[in-house]
């Protein structure tokens, strides 16, 4: 078995994409490289276990054995047992047979303009922001070109050097033999990291890196008619690019907060409004509240409990215009739990004037109204 665990080496999940293995061995070569740090000998030895790592996980199919038997073709549990194959895993046989011609013959260079990182940040508003829109502020930390450097990693005044090791082409030459003869295989330069140039005197601002993190501000304009878990993209900021390249984009993400009285589906916003029964029965004017301030709306005689009042146009507006959603009003028949003699006089009362009586209309009955024509 190896003497390291390849996932931690990298500092990443036994899940993680090629893009995040990517990623990671790029931050960790930058901040170990033996011309970055301070004891050379340690961190030489740690650069070459980052690259060996690197070397198995970026590669899918050694990636596939290291998973399945915990080793890369070097005999420890390995399932070609002592048939020859143990000292060249079928991952790296492949590779030797199709790998140069994936490449072109080459690796190519990666010391070209490179695209900052896209960028996330979680957003909470209140639905009343996203009814009328609004502007926050917020502040996030990302990475930023060096000042003092330009983004070049070198002290001012100093100039990058081509890679002795590689002869500035970032990638390094082995020649293996195995049972099936004689193959040529290209990694990346362990010495520069890819780049093909390293630093002889790095900034001591950014240390070598070309970037530093920062803080900055932000003013972020939300539109009106936003839903739940929309995204706004700023393009540009995000982390800064190296060597040159673009900056990556901000992904402003919205979640709104739960409303203590509305509730919303879409454009359609709702509410509950409890009121008395003798409005419900009598019918008459009834103030509701809305998103924009209170409406005046007219309630019919003889209203039910779960009954529901729809004001058109009163809802969220439509993100990309047009018309704007409704508003529904579910009107709650609340029945009064103590009275006085008074009340009590008058409803019964009002009950002797047959006022208890229930209309019910058998089944039949109900049938024909169904089918009966308007």
């Amino acid at each position: 078995m190896p003497t390291q665990d390849y996932y931690d080496t990298l500092g990443v999940a036994r899940d993680a994409s090629a893009d995040e293995i990517r990623a990671a061995y790029r931050a960790l070569a930058r901040k170990h490289h033996p011309d970055v740090a301070k004891d050379k000998a340690v961190a030489e030895t740690h650069f070459r276990t980052i690259n060996e790592a690197y070397e198995v996980l970026s590669d899918p199919n050694k990636r596939a054995q290291y998973d399945r038997f915990g080793t890369v073709g070097n005999g420890q549990g390995s399932p070609f047992g002592d048939a020859g194959f143990a000292s060249a895993g079928f991952g790296d046989i492949f590779d030797m047979f199709f790998g140069e011609m994936r490449n072109g013959g080459q690796q190519q260079r990666r010391s070209g303009p490179q695209r900052g990182s896209d960028l996330r940040y979680d957003l909470e508003i209140t639905l009343e922001d996203a009814f009328s829109g609004t502007t926050r502020e917020i502040v996030y930390s990302h990475l930023a070109q060096c000042e003092t450097c330009k983004g070049s990693g070198a002290e001012p005044g100093s100039l990058l050097v081509s890679c002795e090791r590689c002869s500035g082409s970032g990638t390094m030459r082995t020649v293996r033999q195995t049972p099936l003869g004689q193959f040529v295989t290209q990694s990346v330069c362990t010495a520069c990291g890819g780049e093909g140039e390293r630093v002889p005197h790095p900034c001591q601002v950014c240390a070598g890196r070309g970037r530093v993190e920062v803080e900055r501000k932000l003013s972020v304009k939300v539109p009106p008619g936003v839903d739940d878990g929309s995204r706004i993209r700023i393009s540009g900021s995000g982390e800064s690019g190296m060597r040159g390249g673009s900056a990556g984009d901000l992904y402003v993400y919205l979640n709104i907060a739960a409303h203590e009285r509305f509730s919303r589906d879409g454009n359609v916003i709702g509410i509950d409004v409890p009121i008395p029964f003798t409005l419900a029965a009598m019918g008459g004017p009834l103030t509701v509240p809305s998103l924009e301030g209170p409406l005046e709306v007219h309630v019919p005689s003889g209203t039910q409990s779960q009954s529901v009042l729809r004001l058109r146009g009163k809802g969220m507006p439509n993100i990309r215009g047009g018309q704007r959603g409704d508003q529904l009003v579910t009107l709650h028949v609340v029945v009064p739990s103590k009275l006085s003699r008074r009340q009590k006089e008058l409803l019964e009362e009002f009950s002797r004037a047959g006022g208890d009586e229930i209309e019910e209309k058998g089944f039949f009955e109900r049938v024909r109204e169904a089918f009966r024509p308007e």
